[in-house]
């Protein structure tokens, strides 16, 4: 069994197109070492942020083979599984396996709302078909299906199904996990504005957005919570919160990628059906963008970087 550890920042990657709807390698890679030179510790491919229902296969498994060469071990690579069906979903999970992916993050079956033998049998699927290790997403406020403890019971049979991506939106789960499972399952909290809270409850990780045109902020709250240094994480915080909540809208594809532009590491194109940003709304986003980066904070020494670098 492949094993790595679930802990740190694992940024959602966007995915970064061409103005004539290709893979932008280029604009991908300057994000993806940014992500590295700010201590991110693991990579995610084709999730939300990423625009997966509109990949196809070839294109993330181009994705795939592209990151794993840049990233050259340093980081774990985990490609999201978000399928119609349980049959494509395991041929993904085959193939990412067979390319070198180091994991997986795993839906429920998309565009049919599941009953709980049928989610369990989709991901039980996915689990028996290959050897790399498994975090589910765990987001029935935007994917309408919720894993409970009792399935996560059922589903800790398999040694591969590691950690979950608690995106519930409830920070009460993360005790619960805790409680119930101890140390079964790693969590890695994935709702931006309410991370700080589920890190100080216990979280193990964060699964982020914001990172993607924040990184160095993003670590930080990170490692100075795990440090035990709690009230310059939560200074980090109150100054990122409305940031942060921009990952919770419809359009927190278009309203990330124009933070990354902000930034400098990132382009504003998404993919159609997705349309950029125009008028009041853009106007509105950019105010939030653009007042973050007036008062950016400085972050404290040793709080962000590759970890070789670094000492808390």
């Amino acid at each position: 069994m492949i094993t790595f550890s679930w802990k740190g920042v694992f940024p959602a990657v966007t995915t970064k197109f061409t103005a004539d709807d290709k893979l932008d390698f280029d604009a991908f890679d300057i994000n993806i070492k940014a992500q590295l030179e700010a201590g991110a510790e693991g990579i995610i491919l084709g999730g939300s942020l990423g625009e997966a229902s509109v990949l196809t296969e070839d294109e993330k498994f181009s994705l795939l083979t592209h990151t794993l060469e840049l990233v050259e071990g340093s980081v774990p690579v985990v490609l999201n599984i978000a399928e119609q069906s349980t049959r494509a979903a395991v041929r993904v999970a085959q193939k990412a396996y067979e390319l070198g992916a180091d994991g997986l993050m795993v839906l429920p079956p998309m565009r049919y709302n599941a009953d709980e033998d049928e989610t369990i049998a989709y991901i039980s699927a996915i689990a028996e078909s290959t050897p790399l290790p498994i975090m589910i997403y765990n987001n029935p406020v935007d994917y309408k299906i919720e894993i409970t403890l009792d399935m996560f019971e059922r589903l800790s049979v398999y040694p591969t199904i590691q950690a979950v991506k608690e995106s519930t939106r409830n920070i009460m789960n993360v005790t619960r996990m805790i409680n119930r499972f101890g140390d079964r399952f790693k969590i890695m909290t994935g709702v931006d504005p309410i991370a700080t809270e589920s890190i100080i409850m216990g979280a193990h990780g964060w699964v982020a957005g914001l990172v993607d045109a924040f990184p160095k902020e993003t670590v930080a709250i990170f490692r100075l919570i795990k440090a035990g240094r709690i009230d310059e994480a939560i200074a980090i915080h109150r100054w990122f919160l409305p940031v942060l909540e921009l990952d919770i809208h419809a359009k927190l594809v278009q309203y990330i990628k124009l933070a990354e532009v902000a930034t400098g590491i990132g382009t504003e194109q998404t993919r159609a059906p997705r349309l950029p940003l125009k008028g009041a709304e853009r106007e509105r986003v950019l105010a939030v963008i653009e007042n973050a980066l007036a008062n950016r904070p400085e972050l404290p020494e040793g709080s962000w970087g590759k970890l070789a670098e670094v000492s808390l």
